[in-house]
């Protein structure tokens, strides 16, 4: 069979590279090692995860908030774990065959099994049998694997990956995670919720290091409020399992070697670049210590015709970014001349109260010698937050000191995933904080915290604090 364009990997930078290769005219293969399609994401990664944050959020909602709205529950309120993950089993297949209904479509070739470079313009496809494709363009979105370190031995019994901590057949009484990342803790909310005690151990001094330093600070006190612990500055050595309990050992910040014992360990440091089996040494490609493959401005690596998007090039490892990415990909093949503004790829933590932010944080505005304006709104001051007992959090919204365009929004409260939309469409278009202050907001919603927040940096008067 010959292609025009052919890619390996079909997560959501793979899949929606895919559809908008055959969108465009072309004849497409799309190239995928296992049994589903979707790739980490569908399967293991971000639609797994959030049907069981929804699910342990409703337990922890029934148990702690249920008779403060007048909702009286006669009898035990229990887990029922094995329920929680064929449920979420469920979503997966879902979500999976309708990633396989969109391919037939799209009419889009799907070929089951590792695929790998015999040239730059064939692929070798190792499955049930051996198959090869000619083709004109490929695309590798091969995405990534859960990242490790030295000392930890992960068994995927009780020192586990973001993987294992889906399928978990009993609530740990402890668990212990290393990483005070978006991974770690979106799962370790999951068993929070569900009685466990969790502690995380963090190499840097505060949670989700990335993002703005406010955002960390707010959710480090709501999530001490909902039983985590937290251990900063500590480096960890080792992780070994003993019988049903995990140990790990780390040096603190003192430099003193401190213990913590747990029924499991979550170990989530990061991912890697999945990049092993491809065969790039066939056409001449190198990855970086990362796994990772370099790409010139239209994502085409160093061999022309290759390109590659995704977890496996440099940048936010987030679905949405590979997404935008195959899109790109695809126009640019066809000859279009499209654009991503990869500053204005939001990141979001969907623990609850969920996290948001896009654009230029403080402490990078303050690094760059940016002068800005910067205007917060409690969430607490909002009536449809007291409606629904939602009121940690708040909205920042960081604007040029000079011109009152807006540089950044960072927020942290109830829905905030879905909100941040606003400030992507705001910054897209170059708004200032004013031109926001002055756009009608329905009420009550969350989304009056951002038009509030804008309001404090326009001018420091918000109207409702």
């Amino acid at each position: 069979m010959k292609y025009d364009v052919t890619i390996i990997g079909s997560g959501p930078g793979g899949y929606v590279a895919a559809i908008r290769c055959a969108q465009l005219g072309m004849k497409t293969a799309l190239v995928e090692k296992y049994a589903t399609l979707g790739g980490t994401c569908l399967n293991v990664g971000c639609i797994p995860s959030k049907a069981m944050l929804d699910s342990s959020e409703h337990y922890h909602n029934a148990v702690a908030n249920f008779t403060t709205h007048g909702i009286d529950i006669k009898g035990e309120v229990q887990i029922n774990l094995a329920q929680m993950i064929a449920r979420k089993d469920a979503v997966i297949k879902q979500t999976c065959d309708g990633i396989d209904f969109l391919m037939k479509k799209n009419k889009i070739d799907v070929y089951k099994g590792v695929g790998s470079f015999v040239t730059k313009n064939k692929i070798s496809i190792k499955g049930d049998q051996l198959t090869e494709i000619e083709t004109d363009k490929v695309i590798i979105a091969t995405g990534s694997k859960p990242a490790t370190l030295p000392g930890i031995e992960i068994d995927k019994k009780r020192v586990i990956t973001s993987t294992e901590a889906l399928k978990m057949t009993e609530v740990p009484k402890h668990l212990v995670i290393i990483g005070g990342g978006v991974i770690g803790l979106e799962l370790g909310s999951v068993y929070a919720r569900l009685g466990a005690k969790v502690s995380v151990i963090e190499y840097t001094s505060s949670i989700i290091p990335t993002m703005d330093g406010s955002l960390g600070k707010e959710l480090q006190r709501v999530l001490k409020k909902q039983g985590f612990e937290f251990y900063f500055n500590h480096k960890v050595k080792s992780a070994k399992t003993k019988g049903k309990e995990v140990l790990i050992t780390a040096d603190n910040e003192k430099g003193e070697e401190v213990t913590f014992k747990g029924d499991y360990c979550l170990v989530s440091v990061g991912r890697k670049a999945y990049t092993e089996g491809l065969g790039l040494d066939q056409i001449g490609l190198k990855t970086d210590e990362r796994g990772r493959i370099e790409t010139d401005a239209h994502l085409q690596t160093a061999i022309a015709g290759v390109y590659a998007i995704g977890d496996v090039v440099k940048g936010a490892m987030l679905a949405h970014k590979a997404e935008e990415e195959g899109v790109f990909v695809a126009e640019t093949i066809a000859g279009q001349k499209p654009h991503i503004n990869y500053n204005l790829i939001p990141g979001v933590v969907y623990t609850w109260p969920e996290v948001a932010g896009v654009g230029a944080t403080e402490e990078e505005l303050k690094k760059a010698g940016i002068a800005y304006k910067a205007g917060s709104f409690p969430m607490r001051a909002l009536g449809r937050a007291r409606a629904s007992m939602d009121i940690d959090g708040f909205v920042k919204i960081l604007a040029d000191a000079t011109t009152d365009e807006v540089l950044g929004v960072h927020m942290i409260g109830p829905r905030v995933a879905d909100l941040i939309a606003e400030a992507v469409t705001a910054m897209e278009f170059r708004a200032s904080a004013e031109d926001i202050a002055r756009m009608s907001h329905a009420h009550p919603t969350y989304a009056e915290a951002v038009k509030e927040a804008a309001l404090a940096a326009t001018a420091n008067r918000p109207i409702h604090m």
